[in-house]
């Protein structure tokens, strides 16, 4: 079945903004600063990363090791680098678990969350003939939901997908080292509604975190990512 990203796009956009007002009118100051987004040195627009790079997702199940192929993806690269490098993983739950793909990418602060979730890319060129990467075990790939829709969530595969590669889901790397963390990530709330009972990614978008640690504590989660 295709892998889905987040059903709320440009709808819910004026919901966040709308919700935002109504906070920062009754809340404290010191509320106020607790949810102001952590600031990140900005990357300079004409840093590019390497050709092939690694990226170590520090977890609350252990170290995950990804490689990152640019020539996979490209401009999917050099958004997901920019991601990493400023920080936008880190605290970012995977709420998404099922037996075929692990899901994460939508920040738990909701003000970070909304700058990012509707920076939608356009889609990468075909690879040459010969060199079409596959969502094989353990490959990390955009979620989307239709051309030019990529975002910040992205899956790892969890067993072969292939039926994905003639859907416009092109992997941008594949798990080095922590397969075996990936694969003990929690995973007992089930898929997202309507196929199950686990979080509600676009109550996740309204409310961030908050939403999660109270009713899906056990989920894992990225203590950091960093560019190795």
């Amino acid at each position: 079945m295709p892998y889905y990203g987040t059903m709320r796009r440009t709808r819910c956009l004026a919901a966040v903004a709308a919700l935002c007002l109504a906070l920062s009118g009754c809340s404290s100051p010191d509320a106020a600063k607790k949810e102001a987004p952590a600031k990140a040195p900005p990357v300079a627009k004409d840093e590019k990363p390497p050709d092939i790079f690694q990226v170590l997702f520090d977890t609350s199940k252990g170290p995950v090791t990804v490689e990152i192929h640019r020539a996979w993806a490209p401009i999917g690269v050099d958004h997901f680098f920019q991601l990493v490098k400023i920080g936008y993983y880190d605290n970012c739950r995977f709420f998404r678990v099922t037996h075929s793909y692990v899901q994460f990418g939508i920040n738990g602060n909701v003000q970070t969350n909304g700058l990012w979730s509707t920076a939608y890319l356009p889609d990468d060129p075909p690879l040459k003939p010969g060199a079409k990467q596959s969502n094989l075990k353990g490959t990390l790939t955009y979620a989307h939901l239709g051309a030019n829709n990529r975002t910040t969530q992205v899956f790892f595969n969890l067993k072969n997908n292939k039926d994905l590669d003639s859907q416009g889901f092109a992997p941008i790397g594949k798990v080095l080292t922590g397969m075996d963390v990936v694969e003990r990530l929690y995973n007992s709330y089930g898929d997202m509604p309507p196929r199950g009972q686990g979080p509600d990614p676009s109550k996740l978008e309204l409310q961030g975190n908050a939403y999660l640690d109270a009713r899906f504590p056990r989920l894992d989660f990225i203590k950091k990512a960093t560019v190795q």
